[in-house]
């Protein structure tokens, strides 16, 4: 009994041990909580007893428990998103677009870092508060996290999130209690800061379609420069919200009671791996109650456009689909084609080159007329040689009136190869826009191309080379090589010559230098309607007779004049300017 009793007396723990046991506890009841400290030693410092220091900080005005502590992350996620929510400031300090790598294979993360901000600027007591310097208390159930600073008794700001399963949607609302004596004025400013990172293996892609996006409660979506640094006041009306927009993916805070005004900024960094400094300061209308609250949310996720249209609010209009009316031919004609393609499950390879034949097909008849055209000029060319050896170079006025009494006899519209090509260029320039802003070709590959929404490096030069850049894709070789080809073909049919004949060499150089760093698949679809578009030329030329044409054209000669078709406005314009031409020539 006397060796036992001794033994509990010798060997009972210290008070060192005691204490070191009870911090021990409260962290490993603050991991099970979901929340982790930034470094480890700071938190056993901070948990540890009361400390008198932090405890006078309530004397210190506003807030003053909540000035100091040691920042603590809370993680909510679900099968989209991981967030992870930091005490210091209430706020989301990075965001995790699960299921998503970035162009060298990390984890995605949309944002994260000292330079992301988000706070309420509160003019309490005569003093400016940024809850973004206040330590917050979470408190976590689930997905749902509570963040609370308190100014006193009863008296504190809130911010909850609530992330649901399968969701891209935060919400997130704002609740000030016990604060209507305190705070002054009728407006709370609302910071957001966030530094965009890269994501896609072309920075200069990112820079081309990114910019701060925002949208009135009754008007149209509108965004800032995609090029440049730019600050833009939003007074014009209630804002809906607004949107950190890069290329393929987005963070949005939708207000549902709208923000009063606001502003929007745009900076480019120059740090490495870094895509846009975005800033938005909004008003939020305080009406002094004993509870007010702010409901809002966060939309985190890709900009695929039909993810962004289920989210609602217009969204979607934040993929660029081109200018009037690009942006109509691209949403209501190729997207639902494409969307049908896919429907199917075939890969992308072949959805476009699917989508490049129907097009193709649906733009036959045109391109029918645009080579019959151009087939009976270049049968009219042997006598319009005729008619310039006999004016005279040194006459074009007369030459081309010449000439437009010569198709006006033949029946011939010089115009009829250029209209057709013409109706047909929104469809063509549609796609270019439509391609490099389709998130379903993100990381896709196809023959040897590893990702058709950026650019494939046949040669890397390791420095930049003027015009081209520091690399060459095979594909826009391929689309450039195409064309030049197509331009040969083109100038044969239409007996082009002279300068005429050149001219059409030089586009296809400068498309080389412009698309060289646009995406693979728009080189693709380019090269694929090339390829197609000689082959309808190929098979019209079988069709189309020379000899008949040429018959064709000296019956409509051969018919009195007041058989042929009643000369149009453009055409009747066009001989009175020529006429005007030729009498001032000749006064001269």
């Amino acid at each position: 009994m006397i060796i036992l009793a001794g033994s509990f007396y010798f060997f009972k723990p210290s008070e060192a041990e005691l204490k070191k046991a009870k911090e021990t506890e409260k962290i490993d009841s603050l991991k099970k909580a979901g929340v982790t400290a930034t470094t480890l030693k700071d938190t056993v410092k901070n948990t540890a007893v009361a400390n008198p220091a932090v405890d006078s900080l309530a004397l210190k005005g506003p807030f003053g428990t909540a000035l100091a502590g040691t920042e603590l992350n809370t993680v909510i996620e679900n099968e989209n998103l991981l967030i992870t929510l930091s005490n210091k400031g209430g706020k989301i300090a990075s965001v995790q677009v699960k299921g998503q790598k970035t162009f060298d294979g990390k984890p995605l993360i949309l944002f994260s870092g000292n330079n992301n901000k988000f706070g309420l600027n509160i003019n309490a007591a005569g003093k400016v508060i940024n809850t973004n310097d206040l330590y917050f208390t979470p408190v976590k159930n689930g997905n749902n996290v509570t963040m609370r600073a308190n100014y006193g008794a009863n008296a504190y700001v809130e911010f909850a999130y609530d992330l649901k399963a399968a969701s891209n949607k935060v919400a997130f609302n704002v609740n000030l209690v016990g604060l209507q004596q305190v705070i002054s004025g009728n407006t709370i400013n609302l910071n957001w800061d966030a530094t965009l990172l890269q994501q896609e293996k072309s920075i200069e892609s990112e820079h081309r379609y990114s910019a701060p996006y925002y949208k009135y409660l009754d008007g149209d979506v509108n965004h800032l420069s995609v090029s440049k640094d730019e600050k833009e006041e939003l007074t014009k009306g209630k804002i809906q919200w607004v949107s950190f927009k890069q290329h393929f993916f987005s963070a949005s805070l939708i207000a549902k009671q709208a923000f009063e005004k606001g502003s929007l900024e745009v900076k480019i960094p120059t740090t490495p791996g870094q895509i846009k400094f975005y800033s938005a300061n909004m008003q939020l209308p305080y009406t002094h109650l004993a509870n007010q609250a702010y409901e809002m949310e966060f939309y985190f996720g890709t900009n695929k456009f039909s993810t962004l249209k289920a989210q609602g609010y217009d969204l979607e209009q934040q993929v660029d689909m081109g200018y009037w009316p690009l942006k109509y031919v691209n949403r209501f004609i190729v997207l639902p084609v494409f969307n049908f393609l896919n429907g199917f499950g075939w890969g992308y390879g072949l959805i476009i080159f699917a989508l490049t034949i129907l097009l193709k097909l649906a733009l036959s008849p045109l391109t029918y007329k645009s080579y019959l055209s151009m087939a009976k000029m270049r049968v009219l060319k042997p006598e319009m040689d005729e008619i310039k050896a006999k004016v005279g170079e040194d006459n074009p006025t007369l030459v081309q009136q010449e000439y437009l009494k010569l198709y006006k006899k033949a029946g011939v519209n010089p115009l009829g190869g250029c209209l057709p090509m013409v109706l047909q260029l929104p469809l063509v320039m549609a796609f270019f826009f439509f391609f490099p802003n389709l998130f379903e070709l993100r990381q896709e590959s196809f023959l040897w191309m590893k990702d058709l929404s950026t650019y494939d490096e046949f040669i890397r030069f390791g420095v930049k080379i003027p015009f081209i850049g520091d690399h060459l894709s095979l594909m826009c070789v391929l689309m450039t090589i195409s064309t030049l080809i197509m331009t040969y073909f083109n100038n044969q049919v239409s007996g082009a010559t002279g300068q005429m004949k050149y001219i059409g060499y030089i586009m296809p150089v400068i498309f080389l230098g412009v698309l060289n760093s646009y995406p693979a698949g728009l080189n693709y679809y380019y090269f694929l309607a090339n390829l197609m578009t000689f082959g309808q030329q190929f098979l019209i030329r079988k069709m189309v007779d020379d000899d008949k044409i040429h018959a064709l054209i000296q019956q409509n000669k051969a018919k009195p004049a007041d058989e042929k078709k009643k000369k149009s406005k453009f055409q009747q314009r066009l001989d009175d300017y020529m006429r005007q031409q030729q009498q001032q020539q000749g006064k001269k």
